[in-house]
C-alpha cells in the first residue's frame, strides 16, 4: 500500500516550489483582514515545516488586511501538501468593525501554482511583451522618480503579470518572470490533465479558483471543507498553522480517488 501511494503521488511529491497567491473576494474590508489570516496560516505552517518562504508582492489594506499577496514556499514535499489549496475560502464570523454582532459572510480566493525549474516550462522571449512605467504607491519620492514597475505580457496565452514591489526594475523582471513561468506552467498542465484524465474533475486537486472549497466558522470554531465533508472544531488551533489534519484527510482522499482511476 505504502509503494502504490508512492507510485501515485511521486510526481507531485517531486514539486518542492510552489507560489501561492491570495486575494481578497467579497466582503470589503473583511475579505481582506481574511486573505491576511490566510497568509498568516499558511505561513505559520510552512514555518513548522521548515520551508522557505520568500515574499514576492502584496497590497495592503489600511486595517491591516491583503487585497492581493504574492509569496513562494520551498521545500520538501510542498506541493503534495499545499496543493489543495487552491479555490474559493469563506469565512463566517463578527467583523471588528460591526457594532451589531452581527455575523457577516466574507470570501477570498487562493490559487497554488507549481513553480517550474526554467527547463521545466520553455517562453520564447518573443512571444513576452515587456511594458515599464514608474512605480506609484508608498515608497517616497526615491520610487516615484525610477522607471522600476514591470509589466510582461504573454501574447499566446494572454497572461499579464504587473510587478511594482522593488525600487530596482532588474528584481521586480525576474519577480515577474517567475510568476508568470508558473501561471503558464499551470494552463499548460491543466490543459495536458484535462486530456489525458477527464476523471481529474472529481479529484481535489484540480485548483479550479471558482468552487468554493472551504468555510471557516468562528462562532462554532469550525472548518468544513466541503470536498470530502470534513468539518474540524479546531479552527483556532488552525488559523495559527496547525494544519496537518486537515492536510493528511485531504491527501488521503486524493490518493483513494487516484488508485481508483488507475
Amino acid at each position: 500500500e505504502d509503494i502504490q501511494n508512492e507510485l501515485v503521488m511521486a510526481d507531485d511529491k517531486a514539486i518542492n516550489s510552489v507560489i501561492v497567491e491570495i486575494r481578497a473576494g467579497t466582503g470589503g474590508d473583511e475579505a481582506a483582514i481574511f486573505a491576511h489570516d490566510l497568509y498568516t496560516m499558511y505561513t505559520r505552517y510552512a514555518e513548522t515545516r521548515r520551508w522557505k518562504i520568500e515574499q514576492l508582492d502584496f497590497s495592503a489594506t489600511e486595517r491591516n488586511g491583503f487585497r492581493e499577496v504574492i509569496f513562494s514556499i520551498k521545500g520538501s514535499g510542498v506541493w503534495s501538501e499545499l496543493g489543495y489549496e487552491s479555490g474559493g475560502h469563506r469565512v463566517q464570523r463578527v467583523p471588528e468593525t460591526e457594532s451589531q454582532g452581527r455575523v457577516h459572510t466574507s470570501a477570498a480566493t487562493v490559487a497554488v501554482l507549481p513553480e517550474p525549474e526554467e527547463i521545466d516550462v520553455v517562453i520564447n522571449p518573443a512571444d513576452v511583451l515587456e511594458h515599464v512605467s514608474r512605480a506609484g504607491g508608498p515608497g517616497g519620492q526615491g520610487v516615484n522618480k525610477l522607471n522600476s514597475a514591470i509589466k510582461l505580457e504573454h501574447v499566446p496565452t494572454g497572461i499579464t503579470v504587473s510587478m511594482r514591489d522593488q525600487k530596482s526594475q532588474h528584481k521586480n523582471r525576474a519577480k515577474a518572470w517567475r510568476i508568470l513561468r508558473s501561471r503558464i506552467y499551470e494552463k499548460i498542465e491543466g490543459e495536458r490533465r484535462a486530456e489525458r484524465d477527464s476523471q481529474r474533475k472529481n479529484m481535489i486537486g484540480s485548483g479550479d479558483r471558482s468552487s468554493k472549497i472551504r468555510t471557516y466558522n468562528f462562532p462554532q470554531n469550525r472548518v468544513t471543507d466541503h470536498r470530502i465533508n470534513l468539518s474540524l472544531y479546531n479552527l483556532d488551533k488552525i488559523m495559527t498553522g496547525d494544519m496537518g489534519e486537515i492536510v493528511k484527510a485531504l491527501q488521503q482522499y486524493d490518493i483513494q480517488q487516484r488508485v481508483e482511476n488507475l
